[in-house]
């Protein structure tokens, strides 16, 4: 009997690498998965603590792709790594912060030291021709596969017959006749192949699952670059960014406001880090402060913070504010009305 060939596929949580995956799996091949924690994907915490995700099944996609392939999945942090992609990209960004190529090409370097420590012979990922504007390109497939290091041991089989022979194919460990030529943005094929398949339950594309492509992060990540003076970041950084409302008054501080009792509960996890502001007299928002403040940038954050809480209309709101030292003192302010709050200051 010849040996049975391993292949780990690059699991997003998303249909394409659902039905790669499975394409090769059903030749025979023993296939795992790996999926790479950037701290970057908008799965998790955030569909758990906003209102408007709580109609939103929760669950972690790539886990779930796993499950319904039979498939052990493997879940590797990159946080540390992922921080020079990030702020240095060789290629760029794509939409907003992603740098879409550059991401891939990493990802897939990892695979591949990944596949060669572990003994497996090759990778797989979902990549269709034309199906990302920037690292899904028939031009740029193969930067991905030769700057990655991975060449000719990264098969893409949604689109292998629109591409040239791969090392699996070659072999014959693969059968290239039972691959795909998928092409273009569209994804009925990919949902008619999975109706084939008798896959029906998948996670909905919806514009990727990174929140560097999302505008408004992209803006506030750029926002705390700008005020620390580099691109540098932490994990309770980009955690905080995907929470509450930032506004920056003085390029030293911002305050970052929960807009609903859920942002409150999860940035009051971050109280013994950051000076914060609690409404006393009224309902009213959680609100940390990161940078440096005096006595009259505290007055002002605390009328900012009643601004947005059930007293914005009355004469007086009672605040506490907590300094780093854990000392909390209470300020009696007068809450600013919206004309008060320049455009400027929302991040």
């Amino acid at each position: 009997m010849s040996e049975q060939r391993k292949a780990v596929a690059l699991i997003s949580g998303g249909l394409d690498s659902l039905l790669a995956a499975h394409v090769i799996q059903a030749q025979g091949i023993h296939v795992e998965g790996i999926n790479f924690f950037t701290g970057f994907c908008v799965e998790g915490h955030t569909h758990a603590i906003r209102k408007r995700d709580q109609k939103k099944e929760k669950r972690n996609n790539a886990l779930h792709v796993a499950e319904q392939l039979g498939i052990k999945l493997h879940i590797v942090d990159i946080v540390e790594g992922y921080k020079q992609i990030l702020t240095h990209p060789k290629h760029g960004y794509g939409a907003n912060l992603n740098p879409c190529l550059d991401c891939k090409i990493f990802m897939v370097r990892k695979a591949h030291e990944w596949i060669r420590a572990k003994g497996f012979d090759f990778i797989i990922t979902g990549e269709v021709i034309g199906q990302r504007p920037m690292s899904q390109r028939k031009e740029t497939m193969p930067i991905v596969s030769g700057e990655s290091g991975a060449n000719d041991l990264l098969l893409r089989p949604l689109c292998a017959k629109n591409l040239p022979l791969t090392l699996p194919e070659r072999e014959g460990w693969v059968d290239r006749d039972r691959l795909y030529d998928f092409s273009g943005r569209s994804r009925k094929p990919q949902m008619a192949l999975a109706a084939d398949l008798g896959i029906e339950d998948y996670a909905q594309p919806a514009g990727g699952c990174c929140f560097l492509t999302d505008e408004r992060y992209a803006v506030k990540l750029t926002d705390l670059w700008r005020a620390r003076g580099s691109k540098q970041y932490e994990m309770d950084d980009i955690m905080l960014l995907k929470v509450g409302r930032h506004l920056r008054p003085a390029g030293r501080y911002k305050v970052i406001i929960a807009r609903e009792e859920g942002e409150g509960k999860f940035m009051q996890g971050y109280r013994r880090q950051y000076p914060h502001l609690e409404t006393v007299s009224h309902g009213g928002p959680f609100a940390l402060i990161d940078g440096v403040v005096d006595e009259a940038d505290v007055e002002l954050v605390a009328r900012l913070v009643a601004r947005y809480s059930q007293g914005r209309h009355a004469d007086e709101v009672e605040m506490a504010f907590t300094d780093l030292a854990g000392q909390t003192r209470s300020l009696r302010v007068r809450p600013m009305r919206p004309e008060q709050i320049p455009q400027e200051w929302l991040i």
